[in-house]
């Protein structure tokens, strides 16, 4: 084997290092070409179906902002007092006069002045009699009885039904009235008539090519609109009910499907991209990635073959010189050759020791600066049970003295300190009742600075007791009832705080009777809390910007709706602030 080599010259570290060279870069050309062809295939579909679900979404927000303009506008209209008062008159037996009906006309077609696309808007009462148009035809004439009680179920929602049974060139949608002075019963409906052309969507093609169909479908399955009259209509609900399939075959195509339902109607909106015009480049790619690849392996054997001539020359004598480097001792080497490349190795070489030189030495700082911070620490955790030892020891002096009030503060203010410096076990949640205790004791302290000028009132049903919250969430806002509540006055003052709500929601209210704000210092402090830029100053309320902020980190996701927080006040009158939050931990029945 190895004469073999000999006669070959494959035992030289040139050759070697050529062989090897090529050998590498093959595998390598042929690894990434196939991952590179693999991938951005993959990706300009991807790309492509990215694109074509984001026109899905956007033509379906247009169809239901339009959607929700006709709703808003009906809306109004069937919550008119002249039309509520006209109902009610008549289902109390006192149907509507001519003269009476033919002031519908101002109020109705509202709809239709401000909507584009509304054929017709009528009334009728609660038998479905129409009060207008003045021809005397009834709902059931109109749509069949289901749509009526369909309408009659949702409860004053607008519901889109689809093609009107007596016109194909027309949508139908029913919104029942209801009463509002005889508690919300049904007083009667409105039919409104939409052209079907208006929801043609023939502005939402994704622009991926030719061939591109666009469907709207009723959940019955029913076509609202399509631009392809030769997909059918079982084919299309066959489309709608095989949720999970992203590509299907119509005929001898194949297509990308995408979906989107619209929350409003209930329609759902397909467009079908044909395969072959999103994968059109591919292949194009894969021609290209074959020629450079071929391009890249000449140029390499070229390269390789001048580079181990210039590399393996000096080599040898390199490695002599780094042999030292085998006892572990990282020394700089002196260049031994005046040949560039081996220069740059001579360099590189004295950089990367310089580089590990410094690296033992950062790691070694590093390792000092982390016993001193361990030690630091440690010290930390001796200082809080060091002042609670301190304030153990001063309570006992003043039982010993008598002084039972005082040392009573000093247990207030030892568990007021003890509940404010030591953590939680429930990344920073408490009970409600053990908030409320620190409350408490935060006012027992300051009962011995104010004295009679500072009385309060907690009142919680003990059922929320156990419902939990971020932990000192309400001491601040206490404090700040006292600071700007009860210290700002002569004569005394009070505070109350409250606990309110059901199974889902709890409220929690703490009010003064200080010198309240007056409305352009709220407007602005309300103001600085929704943007997040109130000032540090006293009075500027930073205590309630970092409550706001805290309820926004803690409950952003805990509900859809999240928590919130609102702020009454009066000037000379008090202020009172509400904390309403999702019920989180046992709540008792």
């Amino acid at each position: 084997m190895r004469r073999i080599l000999s006669m070959l010259k494959l035992n030289t570290l040139r050759n070697q290092m050529l062989l090897g060279f090529l050998a590498v870069m093959l595998i390598i050309l042929t690894f990434v070409g196939g991952i590179t062809f693999h991938s951005v295939s993959t990706l300009l579909k991807n790309n492509a179906e990215k694109h074509i679900q984001q026109t899905a979404i956007q033509a379906n927000g247009r169809l239901e902002s339009v959607l929700e303009q006709i709703n808003s506008l009906t809306t109004l209209v069937s919550t008119n007092d002249y039309i509520q008062q006209l109902l009610l008159r008549d289902i109390e037996g006192h149907p509507a006069t001519f003269t009476e009906r033919q002031a519908l006309p101002s109020i109705i077609n509202l709809v239709q002045i401000y909507t584009d696309g509304i054929k017709s808007v009528e009334l009728y009462n609660k038998d479905g009699v129409r009060l207008y148009p003045l021809d005397g035809s009834t709902l059931r004439d109109k749509v069949p009885e289901d749509w009526i009680e369909m309408a009659t179920r949702k409860d004053g929602s607008l519901v889109w039904f689809g093609i009107d049974p007596l016109d194909s060139t027309s949508l139908v949608a029913i919104r029942q009235i209801s009463l509002i002075d005889r508690h919300f019963t049904t007083g009667g409906y409105l039919l409104i008539r939409s052209d079907r052309d208006k929801f043609a969507l023939k502005d939402s093609l994704s622009g991926e090519g030719d061939g591109e169909t666009v469907l709207l479908l009723a959940p019955d399955g029913q076509f609202i609109t399509s631009n392809d009259d030769t997909i059918s209509q079982k084919t299309a609900a066959k489309l709608v009910e095989e949720s999970d399939e992203q590509i299907a075959s119509i005929g001898k195509q194949s297509f990308i499907v995408v979906k989107q339902r619209s929350s409003v109607t209930g329609w759902t909106l397909l467009i079908l991209t044909p395969v072959n015009v999103i994968t059109k480049g591919i292949s194009v790619l894969r021609t290209t990635i074959v020629v450079s690849a071929l391009m890249g392996t000449l140029l390499f054997t070229l390269l390789s073959f001048f580079l181990s001539i210039l590399i393996t020359r000096p080599v040898f004598r390199l490695i002599k010189a780094m042999r030292s480097t085998r006892l572990g001792i990282l020394k700089p080497i002196e260049n031994v050759s005046s040949t560039m490349e081996i220069q740059e190795l001579n360099y590189s070489y004295n950089k990367m020791v310089d580089n590990i030189n410094e690296l033992i030495q950062l790691v070694y700082e590093k390792e000092l600066s982390r016993s001193h911070t361990e030690l630091k620490a440690l010290q930390a955790q001796i200082n809080p049970h060091f002042l609670f030892n301190t304030l153990d020891v001063l309570y006992w002096s003043l039982l010993d003295r008598d002084e039972d009030q005082l040392a009573e503060y000093v247990v207030a203010m030892s568990d007021l300190f003890r509940y404010t410096i030591t953590g939680s076990s429930k990344g920073g949640w408490v009970k409600l009742q053990d908030e409320l205790e620190h409350v408490k004791r935060y006012l027992l302290i300051m009962k011995m600075r104010f004295e009679d000028r500072l009385e309060w009132e907690i009142e919680v049903p003990s059922e929320f007791s156990n419902v939990e919250l971020p932990r000192l969430l309400l001491q601040p806002l206490v404090e700040n009832a006292v600071l700007h509540g009860v210290e700002s006055k002569i004569e005394p003052g009070w505070i109350k705080l409250t606990v309110a709500g059901d199974e889902e929601w709890v409220t929690i209210t703490v009010e003064d009777d200080g010198m309240g704000m007056d409305e352009e210092m709220l407007r602005s402090l309300v103001e600085g809390l929704d943007s997040g830029k109130v000032s540090s100053s006293k009075d500027s309320g930073v205590g309630i910007a970092n409550v706001h902020r805290r309820l926004q980190l803690f409950f952003s996701r805990e509900n859809e709706q999240g928590a919130a927080m609102t702020i009454d006040s009066q000037k000379g009158q008090g202020t009172r602030i509400n904390i309403k939050i999702p019920v989180r931990g046992d709540k008792m029945p």
